[in-house]
């Protein structure tokens, strides 16, 4: 029996750099053109089978477009962009894999304590032959159980981080943040009839199951965002599989127009996890000249205000297409940001990002005042940490900064260990406020975070601390160490 290594040993190479192969050629496009109208070609022929088996019971049966919408257009990403290879540190990635869970609401059970999900891919990856990733043994474990869990989480993490990776070359002198697509969709709609203002309100709700799965914010203080919305998905198949997937993505990624038809650029990925053989994220991306938060002729800067308390609108649902001459025609399903909403929106990817980071450091009733209701704000009233009403007292020094947040205790391998999860101190007092009175200064919290981001991201050792450390550029921490606890008898 393999002896399993010792948490110590499993903490030391969290800080290792893993070299994650990435494919993103013009052959690839070609592929996943060719898995879009092979998917197509089934649906079609589904339909129309089910249509005449309609017609032979004598039923008239709705007819539905057959044809998937799809973002067009997809490119190979740019070798300066991404080459055939991207290292970072383990510990990384497990960053950013739980900075992305934060705000999914998907674990009822410890609310705010969801992202400690993360954790259990502590060691699910290892250097495999050529130094590239592999799964290890522990990670092909967790597959047996948990496969489709595993790769959808481990896709989007790879996938955020990645993404982060490519925008911050295209835009060097640039903050970018990753919000989860629905939490922020969801203060301008109801993405579900369950989610309507009021029952008889049919029409509501989006009712249109593609959309992003990530929104990727590119921001300066005091400057309008560029918006490149993100699908990911992962599987442990194969590269078929991934081009499938990709396929599907640019549904995804179609659901969501910004400003004017057509004109919104997209990132995809799928991360393709196999049981035997290297990891390997395919990519590419959708080109396009919107997405920037331009305010209408007659606006000006003051009417974005990110300290203000967030608003929950009811916009339409749909996505308008231009006329032809005089021919008009129905809206398309999705979700369409108009340049008259963009102030607005603005401020809820601001407030959204700014919840994600304290709901990560465990500030329940400070997440709270940064969502509106349908964002879930009572949830993260509900769901409060145990250690939240007094986490400003939790604080530790790492890597030489100061950082509030809260803690956690888990096993591995039989050893107890605690993770410290936590944003900058003062960072975290501009968004935490004091009293019911005191509002957020979600501005001044931006403004500070962008001026120290070439300091970050950072990671190593911290002899004090006792354990890997790492430092995102948002001023997030993510801190592992060996710890004893003792055991009291009853």
């Amino acid at each position: 029996m393999e002896d399993r290594p010792s948490a110590a040993e499993v903490l030391k190479q969290l800080l290792q750099p893993i070299t994650v192969a990435t494919d993103s050629k013009s052959a690839l496009v070609g592929s996943v053109d060719m898995a879009a109208h092979s998917n197509d070609s089934k649906k079609q022929r589904e339909h129309e089978r089910k249509a005449e088996e309609a017609k032979n019971e004598g039923k008239v049966r709705k007819e539905t477009p057959p044809v998937l919408r799809r973002k067009q257009g997809l490119q190979a990403l740019p070798d300066a962009e991404l080459q055939s290879s991207v290292r970072l540190p383990y510990i990384g990635l497990l960053h950013r894999l739980a900075r992305g869970m934060v705000l999914t609401r998907r674990g009822a059970a410890r609310g705010l304590a969801e992202h400690w999900g993360s954790l259990k891919y502590v060691q699910a990856l290892q250097a495999g032959k050529g130094s590239l990733l592999w799964l290890s043994s522990e990670g092909r474990h967790i597959a047996r159980h948990y496969k489709m869990l595993q790769s959808e989480e481990l896709g989007q993490a790879f996938a955020l981080v990645l993404a982060q990776h490519i925008l911050r070359h295209r835009f060097p002198s640039y903050s970018v943040s990753i919000v989860h697509s629905d939490t922020t969709l969801r203060a301008g709609w109801a993405l579900t009839a369950a989610e309507r203002d009021t029952k008889d309100d049919k029409s509501a709700s989006i009712g249109y199951r593609y959309r992003p799965h990530f929104l990727a914010e590119v921001w300066k203080p005091s400057q309008p965002s560029v918006i490149i919305p993100i699908a990911c998905k992962g599987n442990h198949s194969g590269a078929g599989v991934s081009h499938d997937q990709l396929a599907s993505c640019a549904a995804h990624v179609d659901g969501l127009h910004i400003g004017t038809w057509n004109q919104t650029p997209g990132l995809l990925f799928s991360t393709e996890l196999p049981l035997d053989g290297p990891v390997i994220v395919h990519a590419l991306h959708a080109p396009g000249k919107g997405s920037r938060l331009d305010l209408p002729t007659g606006a000006v800067a003051a009417d974005v205000d990110l300290d203000q308390a967030p608003r929950q609108e009811n916009h339409f649902p749909g996505i308008e297409r231009p006329t032809q001459g005089d021919q008009t025609f129905d809206p398309l399903p999705g979700c369409q940001v108009r340049a008259e909403h963009f102030a607005w929106f603005q401020e809820t990817l601001a407030h959204t990002d700014a919840a994600g980071l304290m709901a990560f450091a465990g500030s329940g009733r400070a997440t709270a005042r940064l969502l509106t209701k349908r964002q879930g704000s009572e949830f993260f009233k509900t769901f409060e940490h145990p250690s939240a009403g007094s986490v400003q007292d939790i604080a530790h020094t790492l890597l030489g900064d100061e950082f509030a947040g809260t803690d956690h205790i888990f096993r591995l391998n039989g050893t107890h260990v605690e993770a410290f999860s936590g944003v900058q101190k003062d960072l975290f007092e501009y968004l935490a406020g004091r009293g019911e009175t005191q509002k957020p200064q979600v501005s001044q919290w931006r403004t500070q975070t962008h001026n120290r981001g070439s300091s970050w991201p950072r990671t190593g050792w911290d002899r004090d601390w006792g354990g890997p450390v790492s430092i995102q550029q948002d001023g997030t921490v993510l801190a592992i160490r060996p710890v004893s606890v003792k055991k009291t008898s009853h």
